[in-house]
């Protein structure tokens, strides 16, 4: 991530919006946002491991509330995710489905392109030593919220689901009633 051309962007942008930079309530503008947004996108690298453990039936991460920025207009999207795998032999950190989320949310994008990279990414860590994936998501978009329609209690809704979850009614119904 290139922090000196986020800050000399933040103070075009404040100035686009004739705004003067040199205001003591903008002068340290520029670096915050930078640092904010490193801290958006740039989770540390971590080791997720994956262990070793006979357990079949399905492990849940419920409700977990993250951000990311909407890539069409730059504003805050909040997320209220649900993971769910079926492992095979193969299980994933409890904590770490956590992460994943984070480590996956790198860069401004959509909600279904985060849906899937989600997906993907435990795919990734078990080397598809999974029976299915499922992940659901709720968002609220800023700029659904802040501009436009300026609808404040719309959720935008996205679900992907792989394996055992696409092809086994009870799994995909139990996994939407735990969800709901």
């Amino acid at each position: 991530m290139n922090q000196q051309k986020i800050e000399e962007a933040t103070r075009l942008l404040l100035e686009g919006l004739e705004v003067d930079p040199s205001d003591h309530n903008f002068a340290d503008t520029p670096r915050r946002v930078a640092k904010a947004y490193a801290e958006l996108f740039s989770p540390p690298d971590i080791d997720i491991p994956v262990f070793d453990e006979k357990y079949t039936d399905m492990v849940m991460m419920r409700n977990h509330v993250f951000y990311t920025m909407c890539p069409h207009h730059l504003l805050p999207v909040k997320l209220q995710a649900t993971v769910a795998y079926f492992p095979r032999g193969k299980v994933i950190g409890a904590s770490k489905l956590i992460r994943i989320m984070h480590d996956v949310n790198r860069c401004p994008m959509t909600q279904e392109a985060l849906t899937n990279a989600i997906i993907q990414r435990i795919e990734q860590l078990t080397h598809g030593e999974n029976h299915g994936v499922a992940v659901f998501m709720k968002g609220h978009h800023g700029c659904f919220a802040m501009r436009g329609v300026q609808s404040h209690d719309a959720e935008m809704i996205t679900w992907a689901l792989h394996g055992r979850f696409e092809t086994d009614a009870t799994a995909r119904d139990a996994f939407f009633r735990l969800v709901v």
